[in-house]
């Protein structure tokens, strides 16, 4: 019995520093884990059009999402992100979509675009670290995600359309 006490505590012990030392801050029992920022990288630009009138209603600096590991993580592991970018996932397909806020750490708007650009749903101010899913009521093959609020602030609505292009890197 003592031989097993003796090693057990020891194993024990670690394995709730470094469960302590991992976990930075606990919001509605849901655990961030430490990660090292993951900072913005200019992959692009991106402007949205008012769908009838064509008028521009934004320009953003994006990052493009366009593997599995990209389209996996996303914007997972961020504090933050400014008003003035956004990350665009591209699909090689139209279809259904779903995304959630797993270890995403600041809310967002979700824009939800099919192979012609044009927005065919939303999904605003979806909440952080919330695992619920957040589907695209139509196919589409692009998803934006922004800042919480600006689908409003913007006055975005379904049929308006987007237009993207990549920078060079060198």
């Amino acid at each position: 019995m003592f031989f097993k006490l003796k090693y057990t505590l020891p194993i024990v012990y670690i394995l709730s520093m470094v469960s302590i030392g991992l976990t930075t801050s606990c919001k509605d029992d849901k655990k961030i884990i430490k990660t090292t920022e993951v900072p913005f990288t200019k992959e692009g630009e991106l402007t949205l059009f008012e769908g009838e009138t064509q008028i521009p209603l934004s320009k953003i600096d994006i990052e493009i999402a366009d593997n599995e590991y990209e389209t996996q993580t996303g914007l997972m592991y961020r504090s933050s992100m400014k008003e003035n970018q956004g990350m665009l996932f591209v699909f090689e397909d139209e279809r259904p979509r779903s995304f959630y806020m797993k270890n995403t750490q600041f809310a967002l708007d979700l824009i939800y675009l099919d192979t012609n650009k044009t927005i065919v749903s939303f999904q605003e101010n979806a909440q952080p670290l919330d695992e619920s899913s957040l589907p695209s009521i139509f196919p589409a093959k692009y998803v934006l995600e922004v800042n919480a609020g600006l689908v409003a602030k913007w006055k975005l609505q379904v049929g308006d359309s987007m237009l993207y292009s990549v920078v060079s890197t060198q």
